[in-house]
């Protein structure tokens, strides 16, 4: 009997973790419910206004076995405080966990991630996005590692005071000396160096820096759409040849060119209305509509993901290559990758390109679970 690539994908996921490499939970519970875990039913949350993308009852329908939930510090909150921010979502994230005990775990190591997996669980790794959240300050490192945080997101949309991000002018040229200290109390402590948002300098900088491996949590292939957040090929090669690992994103205007080109389109138009009618605000606002409903926003599509993955596997070896939607970090989603539930459509659409149980299997999940043993293994 032939198998169909559904098959083929759930067989390998009842023996292989499949694995999100990055989600905003956190940031929702904070922007919705003000931390309060008992407003939130995380068994559905299908019915929120607008709804999540993620939660229990949908983890199970998408056969996921772990993810990697993040406290993002908002960047308008960078400066004193920022820390307190981010031990707040870090707790939060904490607490969400332990609600729900029949369905999810804690991981602190890849060996915890199988054993909760094996249990029948959803495990779940923290993290940290924005070492602005650190106030430069390496016992806020050391305290968000002991939080159970696994991984920094070196910047997010803003320069730190040791290493530019990719959407603004630099300020650093790449990484200072400070952030090379961090980079390596990182890899003492066996915390993950998570490069998606660094400027190009930056992550050559990393690179040039770290004995263990890095990732790129959540971003894409900049052959496949050349945008900032995106990374190049000689990133990927640099990543790839330390052992690390780049995880495809699922933000539309990272994914495709169509969907960036029509976002440069928007802000132009915007510009244009703003400079021919100043002080009409309202009058912006009506010609602007109007200009959407003749220019619909084009859709990302899970093929368009999939070719992102093609890429990086033809650059980097498909053992380099994971997943990190950036789940309810994002207001879009890609079609047919409309919420957690949808991740197996993105390994159907692999297994019907060719891809064999191997390498779906590392795709899902393998691959990064083998980075993460390594950066365990590189602490000192």
């Amino acid at each position: 009997m032939t198998l169909t690539a559904s098959d083929v994908v759930r067989r390998v996921l009842k023996s292989v973790p499949l694995i999100d490499g990055h989600n905003d939970v956190p940031w929702q519970l904070r922007n919705r419910f003000d931390n309060d875990i008992a407003a939130c039913d995380f068994h559905d949350t299908s019915s929120l206004q607008p709804p999540m993308h993620v939660d229990i009852t949908r983890l199970r329908s998408g056969l996921v076995g772990a993810q990697c939930m993040a406290a993002y510090v908002p960047i308008e909150l960078a400066g004193p405080g920022a820390a307190d921010v981010m031990f707040e979502q870090l707790a939060v994230a904490t607490r969400l966990v332990e609600a729900y005990p029949e369905d999810l775990a804690l991981a602190r190591s890849a060996d915890e991630v199988e054993t909760i997996f094996q249990d029948g669980r959803v495990a779940t790794l923290l993290a940290v996005e924005g070492g602005h959240g650190l106030e430069n300050s390496i016992a806020h490192l050391e305290a968000a590692y002991a939080a159970g945080a696994r991984y920094l997101t070196l910047v997010h949309n803003i320069h730190t005071d040791w290493a530019d991000c990719c959407r603004v002018d630099p300020v650093h040229n790449g990484l200072t000396d400070e952030g090379r200290e961090i980079v390596r109390r990182m890899n003492q402590l066996g915390m993950l160096v998570d490069l998606s948002h660094s400027s190009t300098k930056t992550m050559h900088d990393v690179l040039d820096v770290s004995p263990a491996p890095v990732a790129c949590t959540h971003s894409g292939a900049r052959a496949i759409n050349d945008y900032p957040r995106n990374a190049d090929d000689e990133i990927l090669r640099r990543i790839a040849a330390g052992g690390g690992i780049a995880m495809a994103t699922f933000v539309p205007y990272f994914v495709s060119a169509e969907v960036t080109q029509h976002e440069a389109a928007e802000q132009g138009e915007q510009a244009r209305l703003a400079m021919l009618h100043p002080d009409e605000p309202e009058r912006r606002a009506a010609a602007l509509v109007e200009w959407k409903r003749t220019n619909p926003t084009p859709r990302a599509t899970v093929a368009q993901v999939a070719d992102h993955i093609d890429h990086m596997c033809e650059v980097m070896g498909f053992e380099h290559v994971g997943i990190g939607s950036d789940y309810d970090g994002i207001a879009d989603v890609p079609d047919g990758l409309e919420d957690v539930s949808a991740l197996p459509n993105l390994l159907e659409e692999l297994a019907q390109r060719g891809y064999g149980e191997t390498k779906l299997g590392a795709i899902a999940g393998g691959n990064f679970l083998r980075v993460l043993r390594a950066v365990e293994g590189a602490a000192s």
